[in-house]
């Protein structure tokens, strides 16, 4: 079914293209990923949503204070904060109102992005990044509340750390905050928006635009300083704020709590969506834009000789049903740990495909979609405790997200045969074929009868009854089934006469055809 939507800090137009295609690349040079200890495979994780809170008026992002309150901050596009609390839910009155001084003006701009200082509770610092009348210029600010519960906070306390020009064109202003694992602030700005990288600002280190900033917020007597092993500190014509560069519009990124990578979803242009994946502490690195997008070469006038570009680890075609990639974030939490440890979630702002990437344990990256979230999904975030939850554009809901499992899909298929029958007994044959794509090493086979029969006397198979419940294992010399082979093993039955056979078999745990 086709559904047109209005869009929200993403991309101003939705371009007609290919159906949506999920693609694996090459993780990025230095990634070096590992496989998560504890996670079922990709084509058997499921995800889905409970609506937990209704009310938002355009939500842009989510942060969880670090101060044992189990808070969530939520902001909301015209400039205000929302607080939501798992037992009393979202509260009626606005933790900060910053509408007098947020511009709204065209989709993309408003109050973008939030974050909480490392220690919450003792610093009580509150970042925002904005863009602000009367022209747009993206700014980031600090507040300090009297204490950490302070509500509202006052619009009065605001410190402006750093701003950046943005006139031209109303979209592409990034503003997703997040500090990292070293305690820098990590700041995402778009290209300056219009079409096509028409300010020529990706590959630009001149300009803030295009970027992923790192900041030192902690220091003293100044807004902001420069850590010193920022990779530009000290290039003649670079900003030194600059971490990364190359980028579109990376409206989300985030660190992965466990090993400190950096995942940015960049929106495209018209063609493709991307996740990048950069291994901790990985300086400088060019995203590519505006030389490629996603897997491609977008314009091959602004690609340097000898440039190395960081390879998408993650892209898919722009199409009617997926315009603009919403960034998540890589599950550490508790309560489905068994089951999407280590796993990154993100969605599209108009389909809302659910995909997980994870890196693979062989090198690269295994991605799938995982179905559908909600509709117009505009942030996903993270609890204290690690869970996930996500907000929707309109109508403006809060959801909490949880994973789940399918049944492996049946790689073999068994037959039953009665070869024989007389008045007190049976033979039976039992035949197991290997439909997978990969040998069998060792196997088990297990049924029900689902009348008196016992079984005894068995060949090719060590074959065990309890009750009902019948296994068979197999010999040393049949233990290994190729790929499209099979092995069959019997057995002596009682009692004779015509008795009902097993139709439920499994093979080393799984269900069979």
């Amino acid at each position: 079914m086709r559904r047109t939507f209005g869009r929200l800090g993403v991309t101003a137009a939705v371009a007609l293209l290919a159906p949506l295609v999920l693609s694996a690349a090459p993780a990025a040079r230095g990634a070096a990923p590992a496989a998560p200890a504890a996670a079922v495979p990709l084509d058997q994780l499921t995800v889905t949503t409970t609506q937990v809170a209704s009310g938002l008026r355009r939500p842009t992002a989510i942060v969880a204070p670090d101060d044992g309150s189990r808070r969530l901050l939520i902001t909301e596009k015209a400039g205000t904060v929302r607080t939501y609390h798992p037992e009393s839910g979202l509260a009626a009155d606005t933790l900060l109102d910053l509408t007098d001084r947020v511009d709204t003006s065209g989709n993309e701009r408003g109050l973008l992005g939030i974050a909480t200082s490392p220690r919450f509770a003792q610093t009580r610092a509150l970042y925002v990044a904005y863009t602000a009348l009367p022209d747009g210029r993206v700014t980031l600010s600090r507040f300090r509340l009297d204490r950490a519960d302070q509500t509202p906070v006052p619009p009065a306390r605001e410190e402006i750390l750093l701003t950046q020009p943005h006139a031209e064109y109303p979209n592409h202003n990034g503003g997703q905050l997040a500090f990292g694992p070293d305690g820098y602030l990590y700041w995402s700005l778009g290209d300056g928006g219009g079409a096509d990288d028409v300010l020529n600002t990706g590959q630009n280190l001149g300009t803030l635009l295009g970027k992923i900033l790192r900041l030192d917020v902690g220091c003293a007597g100044r807004p902001y300083c420069v850590p010193a092993d920022n990779p530009f500190v000290g290039t003649a014509g670079a900003r030194p704020e600059i971490w990364a560069y190359g980028l579109r519009n990376p409206w989300k990124f985030s660190f992965d709590p466990q090993d400190g990578s950096l995942w940015i979803a960049d929106v495209g242009q018209g063609t493709y969506e991307e996740v990048d994946h950069l291994a901790r502490g990985r300086a400088g690195a060019n995203l590519g834009w505006s030389c490629r997008e996603g897997p491609q070469v977008f314009n091959p006038d602004r690609c340097v000789p000898g440039a190395q570009y960081v390879e998408a680890v993650f892209s898919y075609r722009t199409s009617t049903d997926g315009c603009a990639v919403i960034g998540g974030h890589v599950y550490r939490g508790r309560q489905f740990a068994d089951l999407a440890a280590g796993t990154y979630l993100a969605t599209d702002y108009c389909s809302g495909t659910a995909f997980a990437i994870r890196p693979a344990s062989g090198g690269g990256y295994a991605t799938r979609p995982l179905g559908e979230l909600t509709i117009q999904p505009t942030t996903l975030g993270v609890d204290a405790d690690g869970e996930f939850y996500l907000a929707n554009d309109l109508p403006g809901q809060l959801h909490r997200i949880s994973f789940g499992t399918t049944a492996p899909a049946a790689t073999c298929a068994v037959t039953y045969k009665v070869d024989s029958q007389w008045g007190t007994g049976f033979t039976a044959t039992v035949t197991v074929t290997n439909t997978g794509s990969q040998p069998v090493n060792g196997w088990t086979v297990g049924w029900t009868f689902p009348g008196p029969q016992r079984a005894s006397n068995w060949w090719n198979a060590v074959g065990s009854q309890q009750g009902a419940a019948v296994t068979a294992r197999n010999a040393n010399w049949n233990a290994t089934i190729a790929p499209g082979g099979s092995v069959s093993f019997g057995f002596l039955g009682t009692p004779g006469g015509a008795q009902p056979a097993p139709t439920t078999f499994t093979l080393n745990g799984a269900a069979c055809r």
